[in-house]
């Protein structure tokens, strides 16, 4: 049973930093890649950054030069570095997990299991 809780998110102003946290437990070392995602209400969730078990990462063009994804695997953990954050990155955000070897990817589609989400939100 994989479980993934995330961590981290809170309210911050325009051009400040946060970093989120994704606690995995339940075979996730044998995950192929780790994503996180975000959604706000009324939108469809969006990929924003991934990981996949070689170290190879990808970002939504939203967020590069932003955002850096990282993985501590002894710890089971994955995080998200936002700096220079954006009232439009403000969204629900989720880690995911994608055990479909293959093809590595920001599809929503791809990735089976969620964490619940942490909310970040950006003021101006």
């Amino acid at each position: 049973q994989v479980q993934l809780v995330e961590s981290g998110g809170g309210s911050v102003q325009a051009g400040g930093s946060l970093r989120l946290s994704c606690a995995a437990s339940g075979a996730t070392n044998s995950a192929y890649s780790m994503g996180w995602f975000r959604q706000v209400p009324g939108k469809e969730r969006e990929g924003v950054a991934a990981i996949n078990r070689y170290g190879r990462t990808m970002y939504a063009d939203s967020v590069k030069g932003r955002f850096t994804i990282s993985q501590d695997n002894a710890k089971n953990s994955l995080y998200l570095q936002m700096n220079s954050l954006k009232p439009e990155d403000t969204a629900m955000y989720y880690c995911a997990a994608d055990f479909s070897y293959g093809l590595f990817s920001l599809s929503v589609l791809r990735y089976k299991h969620w964490g619940q989400g942490t909310q970040v939100t950006v003021s101006s």
